[in-house]
């Protein structure tokens, strides 16, 4: 697992970290395009899990970092 020093010398930061926040945000703006065209419930839904599928990824890397 690659890791990185942030520049201010303070604690060592996980690039799972990074890529997890990155994706969750993606999730959200999709989301709310999808919504914005009239997608379905189910579509919505299944952006909706899995935001929460990578927040909890997030969780644990944030716990373990």
């Amino acid at each position: 697992m690659t890791t990185t020093e942030r520049i201010d010398g303070g604690a060592i930061l996980d690039h799972t970290i990074d890529d997890l926040l990155l994706q969750a945000r993606g999730l959200v703006l999709v989301r709310e395009v999808l919504a914005g065209r009239g997608a379905s419930q189910a579509e919505l839904d299944a952006h909706t899990h899995e935001l929460e599928r990578v927040r909890r990824r997030l969780a644990k890397a944030i716990a373990r970092a």
